[in-house]
């Protein structure tokens, strides 16, 4: 028995006729202190199934429960960083991760509660913008803050909505690797989903593909040494393999769906007009034919 599991999870928005199924039958089981990643398209229902394991939705059909407990609602047992960075703007660094400690401790000293922030602050290599406010902050920097804030509520669970999809490539890349190695000296459950392949397999020990039909496929064990080097994993044959494996299963049920759905491409009729071709090749100096849209032949 995993820390986390999800038994048949069913759901939709709308109703009656308008209802819209986006999870179906979904079946997960999270092992304590690993690193899941739940990876797939835009509108697979990756971000429904973060809110429901968060608390933030409720399932139409099935069980969702948290080390052995039924999951009513959110908790200070699940943190979450979201793909934007939540931070309110008249607050500094340390100022968004008191907020939150304030909430969840108040029974500690003030000493207690500073000494806890600047733990979490030193964590994600933030102590030299410890007093800024988000505005002075880069993506980077506003996303390790959200970081920060979360784990400083010492949650079992950290729930990571694609939350390096808004940052550049470089800084991207950086952060995938601040994250590692928080990770493995915070040692806590990880739960990250994400579009990016090559993302999940850096950071996971598990892949679940959520497929277009909205239920996760076989989870895929990510065998790779750590910590891993993006460098270095370019020239590996396994971490190919892993790519190939689970970019070909993500396209098999894309396939599919166009299927199912009797989804055909049609090309426009179209046919050549030389006397309009003429025109705007002598406006353009150009010398090729060129085919405008027509009525077909």
């Amino acid at each position: 028995m995993g820390i986390l599991e999800a038994k048949g999870v069913t759901k939709g928005y709308g109703e009656g006729a308008a209802y819209h199924k986006v999870l179906d039958d979904v079946n997960l089981d999270v092992r304590e202190g690993e690193f899941l990643a739940i990876v797939g398209y835009s509108g697979s229902g990756k971000s429904t199934l973060l809110s429901l394991l968060a608390g933030l939705a409720k399932p139409d059909a099935g069980t969702m429960s948290l080390a052995g407990a039924p999951i009513a609602g959110p908790g200070r047992d699940r943190g979450i960083v979201f793909q934007q960075y939540s931070l309110l703007p008249w607050l500094t660094v340390a100022g968004n991760i008191h907020l939150a400690v304030d909430e969840a401790y108040p029974d500690w000293s003030a000493d207690k509660r500073r000494e806890h922030v600047d733990r979490y602050i030193k964590l994600v290599n933030l102590s030299h913008a410890r007093d800024r406010h988000p505005h002075q902050l880069s993506g980077g920097m506003k996303q390790r803050t959200a970081v920060a804030r979360a784990l400083a509520l010492n949650p079992k669970i950290l729930l990571l909505d694609e939350p390096f999809g808004a940052l550049d490539a470089l800084t991207r890349g950086s952060l995938q690797e601040e994250l590692e190695r928080i990770w493995q000296q915070d040692q806590k459950t990880v739960i990250m989903i994400t579009n990016d392949v090559d993302e999940a397999i850096l950071l996971a020990d598990r892949i679940v593909p959520l497929t277009a039909r909205g239920t996760l496929g076989a989870p895929i064990p990510v065998d790779l040494a750590r910590p891993r080097e993006h460098a270095a994993l370019n020239h590996d044959p396994r971490f190919k393999k892993l790519r190939l494996e689970v970019t070909e299963g993500l396209l098999a049920v894309v396939g599919h769906k166009a299927e199912e759905r009797g989804a055909v491409a049609a090309l426009p009729a179209v046919r050549p007009d030389h006397e309009r071709g003429k025109k705007v090749r002598s406006f353009f100096g150009l010398g090729p034919e060129r085919f405008v849209k027509g009525s077909a032949t």
